[in-house]
């Protein structure tokens, strides 16, 4: 077990009374063992207690030699798992259950013990993630490393006139080439009106002179994701364009400017979103200015106008306030954020001044 992080998530536990958790996101009990275990639609479960004797319940269908720091109850498909893993816990005490543990498990649970009291579990791990510690930063520093690679080659492939579906078919490979594991997810490269649509599905559309070129990529390396993105126009660009650009360029900026221990998640997205409604372009802008980040592309937290949370050193969110005028173009541009004890570092180093692909 990672130390560290398990007796930070029990301090949690034991200031909220919880007594025992059950921890069974792979994501999750990765974060804790260093473990990466994807039981498909079968039961998988870190057991977790304030008073330690912790539990990792398993099926046989998932050899794991490794030592994880936690002792190891096997299982098998003719066994009831959650009956052994209910015979595990103590009963009618406070329990923790992971937002995604499938309810067909928790029901029978709660069966077996209907004295119990059970919350989400998960937001006590979520906090505890959304605060990296020193090689976590330098897994995201490396994976934005790559994505920065991966971007300016898309920039300087826009030339060739490939199709959005090309263009991610070569983004693999280069992804392959420079030792990512895949991506953090399905890339986005949306030519012209195409990039209107916030979460485009790449198609084959073949760009054409004056289009936005969106390219909106990131990977997994390490097992940390990365996420930028950066606009790009073909051989022109009109004067809209050009305005609409440096108006979210500068929200971007403005965003940045302001990422500072102690400062609220909402006045971060205050500081994008004022600017572009200040441009005329406020009802374009219609997403949240960004997202926590880690071992999931979106891991808890967001920056948004309800986020009350203040940011802490060691947390990395996206910034990435975008304009999307319906049938005509769209204009996004983001970056990775680590806030530091004094300030905020930028993880991406891609050039955002505007850019025209001849």
């Amino acid at each position: 077990m990672k130390t560290n992080r398990l007796n930070r998530v029990l301090e949690m536990m034991a200031e909220q009374k919880m007594d025992q958790m059950i921890v069974s996101d792979s994501s999750a009990i990765f974060y804790l063992t260093g473990k990466w275990i994807h039981p498909g639609e079968r039961l998988l479960a870190l057991y977790l207690n304030v008073n330690g004797n912790h539990k990792l319940v398993i099926n046989e269908l998932f050899p794991v030699s490794e030592d994880l720091g936690v002792e190891k109850i096997w299982i098998n498909d003719t066994q009831n798992g959650v009956k052994i893993l209910a015979d595990l816990m103590e009963k009618n005490k406070v329990t923790g259950i992971d937002k995604n543990w499938p309810a067909r498990f928790l029901l029978q649970l709660m069966e077996l013990d209907g004295e119990s009291k059970y919350v989400n579990g998960s937001s006590i791990i979520d906090r505890v993630r959304m605060c990296k510690d020193k090689q976590e930063i330098e897994f995201m520093k490396e994976s934005s490393r790559v994505t920065d690679i991966a971007v300016e080659k898309m920039i300087q492939l826009v030339k060739e006139k490939y199709t959005e579906k090309k263009m991610g078919q070569i983004l693999a490979q280069v992804y392959e080439e420079n030792g990512a594991s895949g991506f953090s997810f399905d890339p986005i490269v949306a030519y012209g009106a195409n990039g209107a649509d916030p979460h485009h599905g790449t198609d084959d559309s073949i760009v054409k002179e004056g289009d936005s070129i969106i390219i909106d990529i990131g990977c997994i390396k390490d097992s940390y994701c990365s996420d930028t993105t950066r606009t790009v126009f073909y051989k022109s660009v009109s004067d809209k364009a050009r305005e609409v650009y440096e108006t979210v360029k500068e929200a971007n900026l403005k965003a940045i400017s302001i990422v500072k221990p102690g400062v609220k998640f909402c006045d971060i997205d205050k500081a994008a979103r004022d600017h572009i409604e200040a441009k005329g372009y406020g009802k374009y802008f219609t997403h949240r200015t960004g997202h926590s980040i880690g071992i999931e592309d979106h891991d808890f937290g967001d920056v948004s106008s309800i986020n009350e949370d203040t940011v802490q050193p060691g947390m990395i969110f996206s910034i990435e306030p975008g304009i999307y005028l319906p049938g005509e173009f769209g204009v996004r541009i983001e970056d990775l954020i680590l806030v530091t004890e004094g300030g905020c570092e930028v993880l991406n180093k891609t050039s955002k001044d505007l850019r025209i692909i001849k």
